[in-house]
């Protein structure tokens, strides 16, 4: 297998995307070798599915799936394969990368690559400081200087590892916002496209402190469609991912391999949402700052038929007040209640059942729903029926007022129908959804699920079907944490495709699985 180095992996989007790739024969073309991550959930995240990588998939032992049900810990998981725990210990380590740390991080990619001479680097640094909502919110920091934002320049470490290790291929990705940052006044894309192509010079001004054995890069799209501007965007949602997500994806090829191109990924049909969520069990919203109950809940919800604001909207709309009606009407206390961590069931989905289902897991994992205060309820509803009546998400204007937040910015973005007036958004069910960002873990109003009988906003699994997660991809930590892990990750679906490009660009190079040329 052709070893892979995952930096900055995050909880492993990118490299799920590699591991699962096969040559001609059905065997695996590529082994992740090290992933490097900080953060702790994601580490444990990445640790686990290390673990699971240790065998071939029809080989996992019923433990792994006793674990994912909460029979037994991961402690325990781990004790009884020592030696897969072991392998995976030295697979996923938590690293933050830096010039302090570059001594381990260089050891600790020596060891992996263990003198393999070909093999790709994949990953991203740190995204908040180039996206566009990160720099707005930076932008109301006292004092705060873009030039000294470290995640600016944490690039350069991908940069050292090029200079020093000369990987066959490289896969970048990051934020759209890369390509419009300038945290001193000129584009850092540019300045970042003309490093990677020339890692060591970037790195080592005087030609006395360079490598005689630079390695240049030829850098590369794999977009199908592009203009000048945006000729690095990858829009998920042109290549069988059901949520438009644009991101930068940069391939690089060594010099000396650089002659064969890299085929451009294939568009296919958009993959609408509902293919992926309407096939897990429904389960009901949590009520906070009241006592939740599933009687208390389903009182609210038919209680809404006596509401002002329902008899406001029915009497404007008569279509959606058939929508609301029926919504209130059907409610029914779910069987799964709130879902949780483990949902016994049979799961079913109507897209790439062979990507997503793993039957013995016996059910679903990471599928708890947020509590929301009631009013919060309201607007859920009344914005799911909004969204079946007229086949788009309401923006404020469109709600009742007495369904309005209490907040001073709300009149302002009612009249202006600047952002905040998009603060309750329906993921629509009929074509693919909005981004998944780290955001979810805030509050779920950018992410309310398109059935209104649930009345909910989406869970951790149903944010991680729409990133094309397996089901058997657990994440750990508590939920917060994991609806963190799956807005920051790489659609593996889509990696599965750039990680496919990549491989037939090494075969055709004439590098062979086992890290060699010939």
């Amino acid at each position: 297998m052709i070893p892979v180095i995952d930096i900055f992996a995050g909880p492993g989007g990118l490299g799920e995307g590699f591991s699962s790739t096969v040559d001609p024969s059905g065997a695996p073309a590529f082994k992740i070798k090290l992933s490097l991550e900080k953060e702790a959930n994601a580490h444990s995240t990445l640790r686990l599915r290390a673990f699971f990588r240790q065998f071939f998939q029809n080989a996992v032992p019923d433990d792994y799936y006793r674990h994912l049900r909460g029979e037994i810990s991961q402690q325990e998981l781990f004790a009884l394969h020592s030696e897969a725990a072991t392998r995976a210990d030295q697979e996923a380590v938590q690293l933050t990368l830096g010039e302090n740390t570059w001594s381990t991080t260089e050891g600790q990619i020596r060891r992996a690559l263990n003198n393999a001479r070909e093999w790709v680097l994949i990953g991203g640094p740190p995204c908040q400081a180039y996206s566009l909502v990160g720099r707005a919110r930076n932008k109301g920091k006292k004092d705060y200087v873009p030039a000294d934002d470290e995640r600016h320049f944490l690039y350069r470490e991908y940069l050292r590892i090029l200079s020093t290790f000369h990987p066959s291929v490289f896969v970048m990705e990051n934020v759209k916002g890369l390509l419009s940052s300038k945290p001193e006044g000129s584009p850092i894309f540019e300045q970042l496209m003309q490093d990677l192509k020339s890692p060591t010079s970037a790195l080592y001004t005087s030609p006395s402190t360079r490598s005689n054995k630079a390695a240049n890069y030829k850098l590369y799209s794999l977009a199908a469609e592009s203009n000048d501007s945006e000729s690095y965007v990858l829009k998920s949602e042109l290549y069988g991912v059901p949520q438009a997500r644009h991101r930068v994806i940069i391939v690089g090829v060594r010099e000396d391999i650089a002659e064969t191109v890299p085929t451009r990924l294939a568009i296919c049909d958009p993959i609408p949402a509902k293919n992926v969520l309407y096939g897990l069990p429904a389960i009901r919203s949590g009520i906070s700052r009241e006592t939740d109950s599933a009687d208390a809940w389903i009182s609210i919800i038919h209680d809404m038929s006596e509401r002002r604001w329902y008899k406001t909207a029915s009497n404007a709309e008569p279509l959606l007040g058939q929508y609301l009606d029926s919504a209130i009407r059907n409610a029914r206390r779910p069987r799964n209640d709130r879902g949780g961590e483990f949902v016994a069931c049979e799961p079913a989905i109507a897209y790439r059942p062979d990507w997503f289902i793993d039957k013995r897991i016996n059910g679903v994992c990471n599928h708890s729903s947020r509590a929301h205060i009631t009013k919060d309820l309201y607007r859920y509803l009344y914005a799911a029926c909004y969204a079946k009546a007229f086949g788009t998400s309401p923006r404020l204007r469109d709600f009742p007022p007495d369904l309005l937040p209490n907040h001073d910015n709300v009149s302002k973005a009612v009249e202006e129908g600047n952002l905040f007036e998009d603060r309750f958004r329906v993921q629509l069910s009929d074509r693919p959804s909005t981004t998944i960002t780290s955001h979810i873990s805030k509050d779920g109003h950018y992410y309310i699920h398109p059935d209104p009988t649930q009345c909910r906003s989406l869970t951790v699994r149903e944010a991680a079907r729409l990133q094309t997660f397996p089901d058997n991809y657990f994440f750990t930590g508590p939920r917060t944490a994991q609806y963190t892990q799956v807005g920051n990750a790489v659609p593996p679906l889509m990696a599965a495709q750039i990680a496919q490009r990549i491989l037939e660009l090494l075969q055709r190079s004439g590098i062979s699985g086992n890290g060699s040329s010939g």
